[in-house]
């Protein structure tokens, strides 16, 4: 008694997830994103992936050829015979893999060296420096040195990471391709060298500074210029001060990131500074003309006759220089009245003085008015 072994086979048009009408592209589009997707080099050790990918390029060799699928539109697997043995069956060799993943894989299946000794040749990492400032210094400018340290081209080796000086050798594994290609079924995979992880060359005598690598990390001492008017966050780009590329690519940058301490007295709004001074009733009341010391030196601020607790002085032009621009921004200046906690005897005699001369009418305000009140004091 014979077994059927093409019983649980499953359909191909359900494998490949397209209906029975579907047009040749159809069938192309729906197997190359099953194959991306389960390609065994995207699913390393997976073999559930592995399997599923194998029964989506199996289905396809037998769909995407007219005589194949119209037998097995009639006869299903058994019209196709050893189509249905599995991957790498009497079909294998019938797609076009180049045809299929364009240029996307088409490195992957290249056997040329050409394509990967260019891609060895890297850029170097872009490096990041945080540089904190003072309040004056990030509205000012300033020039400092700051020290960094990058990968450098290595001074024992000269690049070449053989203690020797003869530099790399070609690879024997991978005969300098940095991949080793080998046949599934009529799928040729490549896969990354182990012996040179992908480089293509092996160093015998690794130089003992950079221990094979070409690069080793030296201390850069950078004079950073910082523009008035920076903010926090502000990132300066130096191009080409990052670490040294491999087998002769281009540096990367230095990114410095600034970052500002906070002032004892003055607060920054954007371009505008914004400080608090406390100032007498009878300043408050009368009117008068202070002086105050602003970032950038004294300033003179006239308190207006009858000024309230909380009003907002603007001092044009004495703010924050507008970076990469012309001008600064203003000082803005908040007057808080200032009520002493003692008075001698004298004093209080001229307060009640006042208090009996002046007429407040203490009545409760509406809500609005309080809110506007507290504003003030805030």
């Amino acid at each position: 008694m014979s077994t059927n072994t093409n019983v649980s086979k499953a359909d191909y048009y359900e494998v490949l997830g397209v209906s029975r009408e579907a047009s040749d592209q159809e069938l192309k589009s729906a197997y190359r994103k099953l194959a991306l997707k389960h390609h065994p080099d995207r699913n390393p050790g997976d073999h559930a992936a592995e399997e599923r990918f194998k029964e989506a390029s199996e289905a396809y060799q037998v769909l995407s050829d007219a005589d194949k699928r119209a037998a097995y539109d009639r006869y299903g697997h058994a019209g196709i015979g050893g189509a249905g043995q599995g991957f790498g069956g009497p079909f294998a060799g019938a797609v076009d893999i180049g045809d299929i993943f364009g240029d996307l894989f088409g490195e992957m299946f290249s056997m040329g060296g050409n394509a990967h000794r260019a891609s060895r040749q890297q850029r170097g990492d872009d490096l990041r420096f945080d540089l904190e400032l003072d309040f004056e210094a990030a509205i000012f400018g300033v020039e400092t040195e700051v020290k960094v340290r990058r990968l450098e081209v290595c001074g024992t080796c000269h690049g070449r990471g053989s203690a020797s000086g003869r530099g790399p050798s070609v690879c024997g594994h991978c005969q300098g391709r940095g991949q080793v290609r080998y046949q599934q079924g009529f799928f040729a995979v490549a896969r990354t060298c182990s012996a040179c992880g992908g480089n293509g060359q092996i160093i015998g005598d690794p130089c003992p500074t950079c221990r094979g690598e070409s690069r080793a990390p030296k201390e850069l001492k950078l004079n950073v210029k910082v523009p008035p008017g920076v903010e926090a966050g502000t990132r300066i780009r130096y191009a080409g001060e990052g670490d040294s590329g491999r087998s002769g690519g281009p540096k990367g940058d230095l990114y410095v990131v600034l970052s500002i301490r906070r002032h004892e007295f003055f607060e920054r709004e954007g371009n505008h500074l914004r400080c608090v001074v406390p100032i007498s009733f009878p300043q408050a009341a009368l009117g008068a003309e202070i002086e105050i010391d602003a970032i950038d030196g004294p300033v003179s601020l006239k308190i207006p006759e009858g000024t309230q607790s909380g009003r907002e002085i603007r001092v044009r032009g004495r703010g924050v220089p507008i970076l990469n621009g012309k001008g600064n921004g203003d000082l803005i200046v908040k007057v808080v009245v200032e009520v002493p906690r003692k008075l001698s005897r004298a004093q209080r005699d001229l307060v009640t003085q006042l208090a009996e001369s002046l007429s407040i009418d203490n009545k409760p305000s509406s809500s609005t008015l309080i809110e506007k009140m507290k504003d003030l004091f805030n």
